[in-house]
């Protein structure tokens, strides 16, 4: 427990504040999922049938974009509840529309041969041409649904 307060203390204030952030949305997006339907959390993103180009970021936006998913990434290490993809795919979204920076996240399935449902989904999020969460393993989806926010 020293360890990771000693870690947390080495962070710059930036990153404290994103960490502190992105661990409070988590919760929050974890609750959100296992209470709301997934129509009515999606409702203010823009539905795209396919993939569609994607909007170029400038170098300040990549920074903040990629911060964003890095402090998601610390934070999942330390929740006590499941922060799955769709729950970081969606702290991501609601980060980084906050700060302004448009994304678009996937929502994908592939066959599981080795579980009893045969079917396994992932989500990811990216800006640009960066995935900022759920970026392990997401070529072996088929994209089904993408979302987008904040298209300039």
């Amino acid at each position: 427990m020293l360890y990771k307060i000693k870690k947390f203390t080495k962070l710059s204030s930036e990153e404290k504040k994103l960490f502190l952030e992105a661990y409070v949305t988590l919760g929050i997006m974890r609750a959100v999922i296992l209470t709301v339907s997934f129509k009515r959390l999606t409702r203010s993103l823009e539905h795209l049938p396919n993939k569609e180009e994607l909007t170029t970021l400038n170098d300040n936006e990549m920074y903040i974009a990629t911060s964003v998913g890095q402090a998601i990434t610390r934070a999942i290490a330390h929740t006590p509840w499941e922060s799955a993809c769709l729950a970081q795919s969606l702290t991501a979204q609601r980060m980084l529309q906050k700060r302004g920076i448009p994304g678009v996240f996937y929502l994908g399935v592939t066959k599981d041969e080795e579980s009893e449902e045969k079917m396994k989904a992932h989500a990811w999020s990216q800006c640009g041409d960066t995935i900022i969460t759920g970026g392990r393993g997401h070529e072996n989806f088929t994209v089904l649904s993408v979302f987008r926010w904040g298209q300039k």
